[in-house]
């Protein structure tokens, strides 16, 4: 297999542009001849709902929660990326693409990170007309901050709750086209296979999980924005029904998952407090801003904060790294927090967490203006632990959160399975080893208003496509694959809680497969994995019925997927002998202990091809070239 990432020509600042005008075109008649089946209601599926909705095309948009309002898009707190430079202070589009591409540890596909940056700024346009309610200076006009990874102010938001706003914008958009049947919107569905027919993807399976139904759906083209599988490790911060089961499927099907063992650890997430806890609480990396990360100078000082004075502190970030200080990537962050607790530095009853503190700020600024950034933030901070942020600093640690890897797609968004076009988180293609902070409202946001719109269009004038019901033989033979699967759940009855063994899984991959990664950690886990897989499909207890409401029987069935997934993860980490953004190698790092890359032999997109559970997969390389931006060591010093 090669893959061909359909890169236009020309210069990188025109080939978007020209791409444009090289695509071929529906016509207006022809659109409503067309059936799209896009899966997910979040920021990228639900903005591409609407988008594709208003262009004429006939929709059928599928939503795991019983409103698209409840997608995971809502907890984004901090900000969505634009190069608007209304701060008047340096920023460029191409200033933003750089960023972007140094931020990722150049592991990302240049000619996407550029058109990302260019789209950057009509989104915020967009989503202004929407009436999202941006935060706003004096004046009136949109008011900026800083996020990680960057030197200028370019990050709109809306207090702590931008997703949350960003959301009801798109959502208004889908519903708009739900009242004008361009749109019809199925809720409680998930999608448990997807439907190939001569080689291109025709349709889905999914699980009314009311009813239990198990349900076809045909169509022309399948757009898939169900995000990333950061709950591989039991504790994310995403909620509990993120899932990788979706793109789990498809990959099953033919489309290649690429650099899945890219995972992003948060540096500013409420520390764990202990087993009971099934998922952790993100504190926006906004409060980077005001906020002053430090721990003690001294091992083993359990001295409350106030307790301790200023030269007995270490402001490790700002020690290290005087140009970016507590706004280095989260990476970065995340290491440097990882190290003084490894050295007995940590605060807190665990010594595993970092004082984010606000005690300057709120001197130089008063409370009020502190209130009016962040209040909701603090708020939630306080009815979680019980402490006054204001009063004592903050207690964070490092947490898996987003996750960098995904399906493999070409420039338009399209996967290795003909008309199965891949958006948002649950694709791999703009950020690399790391994303940089307040870019995942961005890239979702891209890709439904203004990327996928232009090339599915594409793909439908290049293809001829016989009409396909699912009476057709491809969807018995799905439906049945779903149906065994269930079957086959329902059937061990062991003693096992589903629950217990995704913990354990959880466990294996925090510890080995998790911050810092070794050889020797990716083969424990590797050893590790089948293990527990096999004991899940002999001793795990799903108690219930398939022919109703089970949400046992759900959350079995992503478990059984991540355990199959999670090897492939390991897998990945393993091949990968260097350090680059999340993915940290420890024989791989400079003096100073930051990430050291092997650009001569692993400058390329690792693309994965399934090749049977509990058998190797097949690597497929993607070569990485640099004609923008020439790759060096990151430093941010």
């Amino acid at each position: 297999m090669t893959l061909d990432a359909q890169i236009p020509g020309g210069a990188i600042a025109e080939k978007w542009d020209r791409h444009k005008f090289e695509m071929k075109l529906v016509n207006p008649a022809n659109k409503r001849k067309y059936t799209i089946i896009v899966v997910g209601t979040g920021l990228a599926g639900a903005s591409a709902a609407a988008s594709l909705g208003e262009l004429g095309y006939n929709v059928l948009n599928f939503c795991i929660q019983d409103s698209p309002r409840r997608a995971h898009s809502i907890a984004a707190q901090g900000g969505i990326n634009a190069a608007k430079n209304y701060q008047n202070d340096g920023d460029s589009v191409y200033r933003l693409f750089y960023d972007t591409v140094k931020g990722g540890d150049y592991r990302s596909r240049e000619a996407n990170v550029y058109r990302l940056a260019q789209l950057s700024v009509n989104i915020i346009d967009q989503c202004v007309a929407q009436g999202v309610p941006f935060a706003r200076e004096y004046g009136g006009l949109l008011d900026n901050r800083s996020f990680g990874g960057a030197q200028v102010s370019r990050t709109f938001y809306a207090r702590g709750q931008t997703g949350q706003q960003l959301l009801l914008g798109a959502y208004q958009s889908l519903m708009r086209q739900v009242h004008e049947k361009s749109v019809k919107l199925f809720a409680r569905r998930e999608m448990l296979d997807l439907v190939v027919v001569d080689g291109k993807a025709r349709g889905i399976i999914a699980r009314n999980l009311s009813t239990g139904e198990i349900e076809r759906y045909a169509g022309d083209a399948v757009v898939l924005a169900t995000g990333g599988y950061g709950t591989v490790y039991y504790l994310s911060t995403n909620a509990l029904n993120s899932n990788v089961t979706a793109a789990w499927r498809a990959h099953k099907r033919g489309a290649l998952f690429a650099n899945p063992c890219f995972t992003q650890i948060h540096p500013t997430c409420i520390p764990v407090s202990g087993d009971h806890q099934s998922k952790l609480t993100l504190m926006s990396e906004s409060l980077r801003n005001d906020g002053r990360v430090w721990v003690p100078k001294q091992k083993g000082d359990k001295r409350r904060p106030d307790q301790i004075p200023e030269d007995e502190r270490d402001y490790y970030l700002e020690r290290k790294y005087p140009s970016f200080g507590n706004l280095v990537p989260r990476d970065v962050a995340s290491r440097n927090a990882k190290q003084a607790a490894d050295e007995g530095r940590g605060v807190g009853e665990s010594g595993l967490a970092v004082y984010l503190d606000f005690k300057d700020a709120i001197n130089r600024l008063g409370v009020d203006v502190i209130k009016e950034k962040y209040g909701n933030l603090f708020q939630m901070y306080q009815k979680i632990t019980d402490e006054d942020a204001y009063k004592v600093p903050m207690r964070i640690y490092p947490a898996i959160h987003y996750t960098m890897g995904g399906l493999w797609v070409d420039y338009n968004l399209m996967s290795t399975v003909p008309g199965l076009h891949v958006l948002g988180e649950a694709n791999f293609s703009d950020h690399g080893a790391n994303r940089l902070g307040a870019s995942a409202l961005m890239q979702g946001l891209a890709d439904g208003y203004f990327v996928i719109p232009y090339t599915i269009g594409h793909y439908l004038a290049s293809v001829t496509l016989p009409k396909v019901t699912t009476d057709h033989a491809a969807f018995k033979d799905a439906s049945e694959n779903v149906q065994g699967r269930i079957t086959k759940l329902l059937s061990v009855k062991g003693n096992r809680g589903i629950r217990e063994i995704h913990r354990e899984l959880g466990r294996i991959m925090w510890d080995d497969v998790g911050m810092a990664r070794t050889d020797a950690s990716l083969r424990r886990a590797l050893q590790a994995i089948p293990k527990l897989r096999d004991e899940f499909w002999q001793s795990v207890s799903v108690p219930g019925t398939p022919d109703n409401l089970n949400q046992s029987l759900e959350y079995a069935g992503r478990v059984a997927d991540y355990l199959e997934f999670a090897e492939l993860l390991a897998l990945d980490a393993l091949e990968r002998r260097e350090s680059c953004g999340g993915h940290f190698r420890e024989e791989s790092q400079t003096p100073e202990g930051e990430a050291l890359r092997d650009d001569a032999n692993f400058t390329y997109a690792a693309a994965w091809e399934f090749t049977g559970v509990g058998t190797k997969p097949t690597v497929h390389k993607e070569p990485l070239t640099f004609e923008e931006v020439h790759p060096t060591q990151r430093s941010y010093k």
